[in-house]
């Protein structure tokens, strides 16, 4: 039993299979574009049809051929024929309007059918005299511009062919260009040598003009060069086809000069001493290459004095800074100052002022640590750590980049965030100069009044601004395999740390007094242990040690140190007791003792044989070149055959 039931068909969602490949793959179809899908669909409209009489018709034939289908395809051909009626009605009334187009462009195209006249226009008045004359004005323009040209040309090929040594302008530009920042404004060149690239702050500007040099007449009056003029300008005769101009505050030579002092000497005398310096700098003959070279060095000069001084107003320092004109001073260590001084010399003053010497040599290599400084400040503003992960901020460091993944405390986040500034770490490497001058001095002056034993000091080669490091063996000469003491002493900025061969580990202030002390202390002990080596040697025993005694004289410096020993039958005993104020101190006791006399209360002649009281041995009158020397001495003569 069938029953009439409307079913709507639709497009299915998944497009169509086109192959299964043998692994189970399914491969589809792609779907049709809309532009696609438009075209299938008008592929279905019979456009030879005149209007919907005929469709009608053909509907209605088709209903008397099958009259129990009837309904349901016509019902079908409906639904499929009005959506796109309009769309065939549209392309058809195009169709007219493109062949009405067509006609009408053919009658005004062939002119047979019909003319098209233009409208008339008024005439405009023409005066020919006026024309003539904007185009004569016109011609000259053009005509000069042309003829100063070719002038312009002609007179720098005739100069090129009088003197093949001068050089192109051009070609210095483009020269100029390699090595210096240009910019053409308005008619002018103008150039830049400020350290901005770089990552500098500066404020001052360091812009220069370029322009053509121009040809001036051989003067015979004119004075013969200075002998300070040839430092690179080379001879007057290769004059150059540019000419910079610097502005005035950058003329000249500059250079920062660093002073130590104590504070007795006076503090402010530190004079400018430029050697020839000043006819360099205003010789307008002088290299576009080393006036340009001079100028950034003294804008770099500038650059650093400023921040310097900037920040010698900014610390908070236990003795504040003093900035005084083109002067920084700063305590280094109590009794020391530092002073930072800004040299700078344009030349214009002919004041022929001999200079006074100086108390003391300005320091080299502190002023080279101070361009270091800066050119690194100039070098991380421009070179920053690039972000990891890449979408996390530019900026920090790769240490506080790790500071969440390694768990880091509050008071590890301040440590990054603390930084030091140019003065302070400047400060420090002085404080650390004198350090190590200090050490030097004491160790110097301690090997040379002590003969016996022997100090080698061994500098570490591989140093930091502020650390040093310095071993100090102490062996005696002739037994350096017998004992040998080190200790190394790490020199700090205001602090020495000693660490001794038993592991002791002694901080010491800035003061040369305790490391004197400390060294003396060990020279002692060494004397007291290498004796006892020397004893292990020669077949003595070793009875007792003390480095700490108690017996005698309260010593100003340090404790008292000694030991005891004995002959190998015990028939002998030398008693050594070492100080640092007073020396070395040996004395002998022998058994039997001669002095022993029996009485009432010891009768019996067994106790004579107990060590006697102690002789001391006149050291002076010895033979032997050293301490060991002599006790190795002493002891072998000590040593009984029996």
């Amino acid at each position: 039993m069938a029953y009439s039931v409307n079913i709507s068909v639709e497009a299915p969602i998944e497009n169509q299979i086109q192959e299964i490949t043998y692994d189970g793959q399914e491969i589809y179809q792609t779907p049709l574009s809309m532009s696609e899908s438009l075209a299938k669909l008008a592929q279905k409209i019979d456009f030879s049809k005149a209007n919907t009489e005929d469709i009608k018709k053909e509907n209605g034939e088709q209903d008397k051929n099958d009259e129990d289908t009837a309904a349901k395809e016509a019902a079908t051909f409906q639904s499929s024929l009005w959506p796109w009626d309009s769309v065939r009605n549209k392309l058809r009334n195009a169709l007219t309007e493109v062949c009405v187009l067509a006609d009408v462009l053919a009658i005004a195209k062939e002119k047979r059918y019909m003319v098209l006249d233009p409208v008339p226009q008024e005439a405009v008045e023409t005066k020919p005299i006026v024309q003539v004359y904007a185009r004569k004005k016109a011609l000259a323009g053009a005509g000069s511009v042309l003829l100063a040209g070719a002038e312009r040309l002609r007179a720098s090929q005739n100069e090129l062919a009088r003197n093949r040594t001068t050089p192109d302008f051009h070609i210095e530009l483009l020269r100029l260009r390699q090595n210096w920042r240009l910019k053409k404004v308005s008619n002018s060149i103008i150039g830049d040598l400020s350290y901005r690239t770089a990552g500098s702050k500066y404020a001052q500007t360091g812009m220069f003009e370029v322009t053509k040099a121009e040809e001036e007449p051989p003067t015979t009056g004119s004075p013969p060069p200075s002998p300070g003029a040839g430092t690179g300008a080379g001879p007057p005769k290769s004059s150059s086809a540019l000419r910079v101009t610097v502005p005035s505050e950058l003329q000249g030579v500059a250079y920062i000069e660093v002073l130590c002092q104590k504070d007795q000497e006076d503090l402010c005398s530190a004079t400018i001493n430029l050697l020839g310096s000043g006819p360099t700098s205003t010789n307008p003959d002088v290299h576009w290459q080393q006036k340009l070279e001079a100028a950034q060095n003294v804008l770099f000069c500038k650059e650093l004095f400023n921040q310097l001084a900037k920040e010698a107003v900014q610390l908070q320092a236990p003795i504040p800074h003093m900035v005084v004109g083109n002067q920084i001073m700063a305590t280094v260590l109590p009794g020391i100052q530092l002073i930072i001084g800004l040299c700078h010399s344009t030349g214009n003053d002919k004041k022929p002022n001999p200079t006074p010497p100086q108390k003391s040599e300005h320091d080299h290599v502190l002023e080279h640590s101070l361009h270091q400084l800066l050119r690194e400040v100039h070098h991380k503003n421009t070179h920053h750590p690039f972000p990891h992960p890449s979408s996390g901020p530019i900026g920090p460091s790769k240490k506080r980049c790790l500071a969440g993944p390694m768990a880091a405390d509050r008071y590890d986040l301040l440590e990054m965030t603390k930084s030091q500034t140019l003065l302070e770490q400047i400060i420090q490497q002085a404080q650390h100069f004198f350090m190590r001058l200090r050490t030097e001095y004491v160790l110097d002056t301690i090997a040379k009044e002590v003969k016996d034993p022997l100090i080698v000091s061994h500098w570490n080669a591989l140093n930091s601004p502020t650390q040093s490091c310095v071993k100090i063996n102490i062996m005696t000469h002739g037994y350096d395999t017998v004992c040998r003491t080190s200790l190394v002493v790490h020199v700090g900025e205001k602090s020495l740390k000693c660490v001794c061969r038993d592991g002791r580990v002694m901080h010491m202030s800035y003061e040369p007094q305790e490391l004197r002390d400390l060294i003396f202390c060990q020279i002692y002990q060494h004397q007291i242990n290498a004796v006892q080596a020397l004893a292990k040697c020669m077949g003595w025993q070793f009875l007792a040690n003390s480095t700490h005694l108690g017996l005698g004289a309260v010593e100003p410096l340090g404790n008292a140190s000694s030991c005891i020993l004995a002959s190998p039958i015990g028939d002998r005993m030398i008693a050594v007791r070492c100080e640092p104020q007073t020396g070395v101190q040996v004395a002998i006791a022998q058994s039997p003792r001669k002095d022993f006399f029996p009485g009432q209360l010891v009768k019996e002649r067994k106790w004579e044989n107990l060590g006697g009281s102690f002789k001391e041995v006149r050291w002076d009158k010895m033979e032997g070149k050293n301490f060991l020397n002599k006790m190795e001495l002493l002891m072998s003569s000590l040593t009984s055959s029996q």
